[in-house]
């Protein structure tokens, strides 16, 4: 198959290609679960936000 380390990682004139889309992949894999969780905490907030406004209204109102 390969000779050595470094015709490995050339992958026979494709490495661009093939060590470029392990990146982003890679890349994809951590920062897909921390924007999830950003989201998450921004929704969560949100809701809380309107819970405390709802309260609010409702002690003014009495």
């Amino acid at each position: 198959m390969w000779n050595s380390p470094s015709e490995f990682f050339a992958m026979g004139g494709y490495a661009i290609y093939v060590w470029s889309s392990f990146g982003v992949c890679a890349l994809v894999l951590i920062l897909e679960p921390l924007m999830a969780r950003a989201r998450f905490r921004a929704i969560v907030g949100r809701l809380k936000q309107e819970q405390l406004a709802e309260q609010f209204d409702k002690e003014i109102s009495k």
